[in-house]
Order: C-alpha cells, then structure tokens, then sequence
C-alpha cells in the first residue's frame, strides 16, 4: 500500500518537478500574472452590490461583452505567427490596457466625486470590465505561442527528441501552465484572507480604504507579465552565448535554438473575417439594437466556424475529426449557463458570507485546483476529452446540489442536529474542496494535443482558433445566464449611495428554480454533446 502510494506521488509530483526547465518559466510567468488577476475578484463583487444597483440580467450581458475580446484570440493568434520576432510588443501593449482597468477602478474607490463629475460610475465601471479581458487576451495569446519556443526540438546534441519526448514535455508545459495561473489564484487568495481579515466589522470608510489598497497591489500584474517577456529575450542571449562559445555556427544555432518555421503568408480569410466580426460587434454594441448580444454571438460564431474550417483543411482526415469532435464537446461543457450573481448576493444576505469567509473559501479552491491539477495529471493524460467531460459533468451536478438544498434550509438541518457544526459555512467549505480540483482539467488534454499536433508554423494560429471557438462558448453561457435571470428575476437590497434610501428591496423567491434549471441544463447538454460526436463518427483528443 504504501509503495503504491509512493510511486503515485513520484509519477504525479516529483516527476513534474524534474521536468521543469527554466525555459519554461517565460510563458508560466504571463500565466502567473492570469491567474493573479483575480487578487480583484471579490473586492469586484462587493463594489457592485455595495456602490451600484446594477442588475444580475445587466452584469450577465456585461459578462458577454466582456467574452468577446477573447474571440479575437483566432486574428491575433494569426498576427503572432506574422510577426512571431516581434510579439513580445502584444505583451506590453496588454499590460497598459490592465493597468488601466486597475487604474479606473482605483479611482472609483478612492476619488469617487472626480470620476463622477466626468462620466458616470457605472460607465466607468462598464469601460473598466471592457478594457481588461482585451489586455488579457493579448497576453494570453502570446503565452500560448511562447509555450511552443519553450519546449525544445533537439537535445543538446542537436539529435531531434523523439515524438513521445516532445508529447511529454508538450503536456508537462501545458500541465505547468494551469499550475501557474492557478498558483496565482492561490497567492492572491492568501493576499485576500490576510487583507479582508475582520473587515465585516469595519465601517464604510475603512472597507473603501482596503479595497484601494487592493486595487493599488493589483497594479504589480502587468509588471509581472512584462517581466516575463523580458526573462525570455535574457534567456535566448544566454543560451546562443553558450553554444557559441562551444564553436556551433550560426545556422546550427537557429536549428538548436528555433522551431523550423516556414514562411507565414497573411491568410485573408482570418484577417478580412475577424475584422467583419469587429465591426458588426462596434456597430451593434453602439447601437443598442435589441437582441444586440444575440447578434454579435451569431455573427462571431458564423465567422469563427467559418474560419476553423478553412483551417482544417491543413490537418489530416484523422487528425480533423479528433479536434472537430474536441471542439464540440469542450464548447457545449463550457456552454452551460449558471445562476448569475444573484447566487452570490443571496449567499452574502442569507447565509452571512462576508469577505472574510468568501476569501477563505477562494483560498480552499485555488490550493485543492492546484493540487488537482497533479493528482489527475495522468487521468488527464490517458483519458478523452468526451470521457473527462462525462466525468466532471456528473461530479459538477452531484456538488451542485448542496447550495439548492442550503437554499430550501439544508444547514437549517443540519445545523440543528449537529449541535451547529454542519452549518452553511461548513458546508460550502466541504462543497468548495469537493468541486475545486475539477475546474481546469477539461482544458489541458486539449492544449497538449494541439501543441504536439497543429502544423509548427502556425501553432500559435491553432491555440487562437480554438481558444477563440471555446472562449465563445463562456459567452454562450453569459447569454444563457442572461436569459435564466431574465425569466427568473433575482434583486439584492439596492440602496441609494447619497440617502441610504431603499430603492430596490431584496428578493430571492425565485433562486431556488434558478437553481434547478441551472443544474439540469448542466447535466443535460454536455452528454448530449457526447452523443452527438458519437453519432457523427467524431473522435475527442
């Protein structure tokens, strides 16, 4: 028994320690910096139920819009393999849209009255919640494309790596790369249960104070992601002095050093259909036409089919029906919408969750998706894609069903004949360790196989493609969120911020159907995606 257990802590820990190569850390750093994105994330939340009455239908549109820079990964996935010498600028140019975000929301809290007297504080924080996801996808889909000058092609012999090697090292660097936004998650978490520690009981003033102090520190992850950028031009000069003083010649230096890249030539049909995409999206958004958002999701998903099938025609019949199945499974998975923010309000009113607690919680997940993340690592290399989302499908809709049933009065129960031990809080911290490590397997099959099997010199292009088409699906699930919060309408207190007057009263009858429709849609449609790929003869990676 314990050498087993032995030799499933090596396989699954040590082992992925021993591959690390400092090659690797550049793209893990803008990683890093993803997942320290969310040092904001719970500060966010109080900010918009305490300073704005904006509702849950409004905040699922906004996540819409805020989806759809990511579209755009497939045109800048194409401009990085255009101008793959020089991508290193897409960095920097993201980190001052960030920094900008971060600066909007700082001053909304520390200088409230100036930004007012320029445009309103919703506007404000409408352009805040735009500008960062164009900032991250523009890191994004440089890190995605540094991950493939990360992973050598030859040893240091110059003889090439087998396929399996590089498979290896390909999944190890993807595996890494959720480890380190993950990572991140759990830094900031720290930082949020150290910084909200016995905030509940502090006054208005005070919590302002610690929310710009939060906003302030945020400011470290753009320097963060440039950083990253920085350590990979100062490892490539290291590396090119150390062969050559061992005597390589220039032209054996570009083979050790570069993947064999053929010329990229502008592929037009990326390009002229993503900026139809653009513009429909501008023209509609301004617009305000009704069933904007329904538009804008047609139009970007008619472009990227589109699009996703000029680019198939570079792969073999095999290889394309693997990832056409693989794209259909992991978009209807991630299609599935939620039950909005009016979930979260109803957990900070009825059941007491303060910041405190919800960082604490935030801190239980990172570190248990963190550790996940290892002990599946080789789940997630010897299963499909269809067959993990089987999987994460029905353990999703099992930890799903204590928050409905704390809804109907579940820690009322349980609390009572426990002696209140098993209260709402010990149960969303049994639920939060359940569910936590189940989040980001999905994706790293799927980032492996295109690694290892997209052409090499448009790699970067693939990674965009189909992070465009399944970055699309979260904005299916926005607009699906919209919907349910729509048909079934959820309000927290909503107070005036001059007079303290009520102006919005709290209701939260109908969270508990929201619920329940959220929870059979999310077991309905992932199998029926399955089937579907079945039917069709369709493989998943």
């Amino acid at each position: 028994m314990l050498a087993t257990i032995r030799h499933w802590f090596v396989d699954n820990f040590v082992e992925l320690g021993r591959e690390m190569r400092l090659s690797y850390l550049p793209p893990l750093m803008v990683y890093v910096a993803a997942g320290v994105s969310g040092l904001t994330g719970i500060v966010g939340t109080f900010f918009v139920k305490e300073y704005l009455g904006l509702s849950a239908a409004f905040l699922a549109a906004l996540g819409f819009w805020a989806g759809i820079p990511w579209a755009l990964k497939m045109p800048l996935g194409h401009l990085v393999d255009l101008i793959w010498r020089h991508k290193a600028g897409l960095v920097w140019l993201g980190a001052g849209l960030i920094a900008a975000s971060l600066l909007i929301m700082l001053g909304l809290v520390t200088e409230p009255l100036r930004m007012r007297a320029v445009m309103s504080i919703e506007a404000w924080f409408v352009l805040s919640a735009l500008l960062s996801p164009v900032g991250y996808v523009l890191q994004d889909v440089v890190a995605d494309a540094m991950t493939v000058e990360a992973v050598p092609r030859v040893d240091e012999h110059g003889q090439p790596l087998p396929a399996a090697t590089r498979r290896l090292m390909n999944t190890t660097l993807q595996t890494l790369g959720r480890v380190a936004i993950i990572g991140g998650g759990v830094l900031v978490s720290l930082v949020n249960v150290l910084m909200f520690a016995g905030v509940e009981s502090l006054p208005p003033t005070a919590k302002a104070a610690i929310y710009s102090e939060v906003y302030a520190l945020a400011l470290l992850i753009p320097l963060i992601s440039v950083a990253g950028v920085l350590l990979a031009g100062l490892l490539q000069r290291r590396e090119r002095r150390r062969l050559r003083a061992r005597g390589f010649a220039e032209a054996r230096l570009r083979e050790l050093l570069e993947p064999p890249l053929e010329p990229v030539q502008p592929n037009w049909w990326i390009l002229g259909g993503s900026l139809v995409f653009v513009v429909i999206s501008i023209a509609v958004g301004l617009s305000q036409l009704p069933f904007g958002e329904e538009i804008v999701f047609l139009a970007s998903f008619v472009v990227i089919v589109f699009l996703m099938g000029r680019l198939l025609r570079e792969l073999d019949g095999d290889s394309r029906r693997t990832l056409l199945g693989t794209a259909i499974v992991i978009f209807v998975f991630r299609a599935v919408p939620g039950p909005g923010a009016g979930s979260t309000w109803w957990m900070i009113d009825a059941l007491g969750f303060d910041q405190s607690f919800l960082a604490k919680l935030s801190l239980i997940a990172s570190v248990l998706t963190l550790l996940g993340l290892f002990t599946f690592r080789r789940f997630m290399a010897e299963r499909s894609i269809a067959y993990i989302a089987g999987f994460l499908t029905l353990a999703g809709t099992l930890l799903s069903l204590p928050t409905l049933g704390m809804y109907y009065g579940l820690h009322e129960w349980t609390a009572a004949h426990t002696g209140g031990i098993v209260d709402a809080r010990f149960i969303a911290l049994i639920d939060t360790a359940l569910e936590s490590p189940l989040g980001q397997i999905a994706m790293v099959p799927m980032l492996a196989w295109i690694a290892n099997s997209a052409p090499a010199n448009l790699k970067a292009t693939y990674f965009a493609v189909m992070a465009s088409f399944t970055n699309l699906a979260l904005s299916a699930s926005q607009l699906g969120t919209r919907y349910l919060n729509q048909i079934f309408e959820v309000n927290r207190e909503v107070r005036d911020p001059v007079t303290n007057g009520l102006t919005t009263p709290a209701d939260y009858s109908q969270l508990g159907t929201l619920f329940m429709v959220s929870i059979v849609l999310g077991l309905v449609l992932p199998f029926a995606a399955i089937w579907l790929t079945r039917t069709l003869k369709l493989r998943s990676a």
